[in-house]
């Protein structure tokens, strides 16, 4: 799919161009954007490694251990088919806790493991069970409380004068998604239609009954504290804490408690975020600098991998935008859009994001720089960066993984899940900025 868009974008672009007489135009688009895209990464690498870095500290401190302990009693209830002790249920658990971290990376492994295990407890090999179905669903439209680092640290390098204030709309958003794909797995669970089938050609098996021994690699240690870095901590966060109630209590001459609260959005989270990552490293005990430099490594592994995309993607956006056709169908498709107070111009961004997270993301970047990211356009695309995860990416990633060819429901559940995903990011961003 994302092959016959990125091909479509471009012979467009030409096609259209020889008939406007915008050759020139799309030509010397191609070079440019080719250009801009490596002048990005350039300006995005030296943020993502020092936030991926700080990812580490919190991950190494024990917060992702913490999170699982958190989740563990709410994936029971959601997956009563699966036994606590099954190794799928530890998967499930530190997948979905590195999805709330915003650890995709260390995501994906988990998400993988439990597709195989879940594997294990399935009647019919090659159909994707209930379980599966709902694990997919939540995957596809995780919510993130972190705030969304990447898209904050290309805000940042087009100059937006307020790059973390999209880490409230983004997280009601992704909210949205949430609920509305968990809630139509539910609803279309005992359809006919997507009852569980075996496949004509599947061998004929049955779940295991074998003990289930959680491995040592399905949950992380616990790290070590002591008094002392208790205290400390405590006594740091505290400060902080007494600072924002004292910025919220005395806004200042001429300002009112709203415009405390939109500098405290717009200013203070990205250094309380990096002061509560360091603070859950020193609690556990965690060598800051050490694991600092090891995520700052990730960080940089993840940089090179976004390259090809942002440029590929890039050049065939700017030459689609110089050609004149997506002017042409934007004007097209903005009185229906605008009807329900989407802007045409966050199309594009809708619609590849379910697509590719790298190639949605290129687009973002190429939106913020034609539109301004502090416009209410580039906010918007922005916002749908994070409001939902790449829906067929994830869905052929971790089928793939577990042999399953028929997904059911699953697919459904994951659409309307980006659906709400960019409703809520429309409402949020017009509650937000107007």
């Amino acid at each position: 799919m994302l092959n016959a868009i990125w091909l479509s974008l471009v012979l467009i672009a030409v096609v259209y161009a020889a008939f406007t007489g915008q050759m020139k135009a799309v030509a010397d688009a191609a070079f440019s954007s080719a250009e801009s895209a490596v002048m990005l990464v350039i300006k995005l690498t030296g943020f993502m490694i020092f936030m991926l870095g700080l990812m580490r500290v919190a991950r190494d401190g024990g917060l992702l251990t913490w999170l699982a302990r958190l989740l563990s009693p709410l994936l029971r209830r959601l997956f009563p088919q699966v036994p606590p002790d099954h190794p799928a249920m530890g998967a499930m658990v530190m997948n979905m806790a590195s999805n709330i971290l915003g650890l995709g990376n260390a995501a994906t492994p988990f998400g993988l493991k439990a597709m195989v295990e879940l594997n294990k407890l399935n009647p019919h090999p090659g159909v994707a069970t209930d379980p599966m179905v709902l694990f997919l669903a939540i995957n596809t439209s995780a919510i993130t409380l972190m705030a969304p680092t990447g898209t904050m640290a290309i805000r940042a390098a087009a100059d937006s004068a307020m790059p973390a204030a999209i880490w409230l709309p983004t997280l009601f958003a992704t909210t949205c998604s949430t609920i509305v794909a968990v809630s139509t797995y539910y609803l279309l669970r005992g359809r006919a239609r997507f009852a569980a089938r075996p496949l004509a050609d599947a061998p004929d098996t049955t779940p295991s009954n074998e003990p289930y021994l959680e491995t040592p690699d399905d949950v992380a240690p616990d790290p070590r504290t002591s008094p002392l870095r208790s205290t400390l901590t405590a006594a740091i966060a505290l400060s902080l804490l007494v600072a924002v109630g004292l910025t919220l209590a005395n806004p200042g001459e001429g300002r009112g408690p709203g415009d405390a609260v939109r500098e405290i959005a717009e200013h203070w989270l990205i250094p309380l975020l990096v002061a509560g990552m360091l603070l859950v490293g020193l609690r556990g005990g965690v060598r800051v600098y050490e694991s600092m430099v090891a995520g700052a490594r990730e960080g940089l592994d993840v940089v090179v991998r976004i390259v090809p995309y942002l440029v590929v993607i890039l050049v065939a956006v700017g030459m689609f935008r110089a050609s004149g056709a997506l002017d042409l169908m934007i004007r097209a498709l903005d009185p229906f859009t605008s009807a329900v107070g989407f802007p045409a111009g966050a199309l594009p961004m809708a619609i590849l994001r379910p697509l590719s997270g790298s190639g949605a993301f290129a687009v973002m970047a190429e939106i913020l720089e034609a539109e301004g990211p502090d416009s209410f356009v580039g906010l918007l695309a922005s916002t749908l960066q994070g409001s939902t995860e790449t829906t067929f990416y994830v869905l052929t990633l971790y089928c793939g993984a577990a042999g399953v060819r028929e997904v059911r429901h699953a697919l459904p559940a994951c659409l309307m899940g980006d659906l709400a995903g960019a409703a809520g990011a429309t409402a949020a961003c017009h509650w937000f900025f107007g």
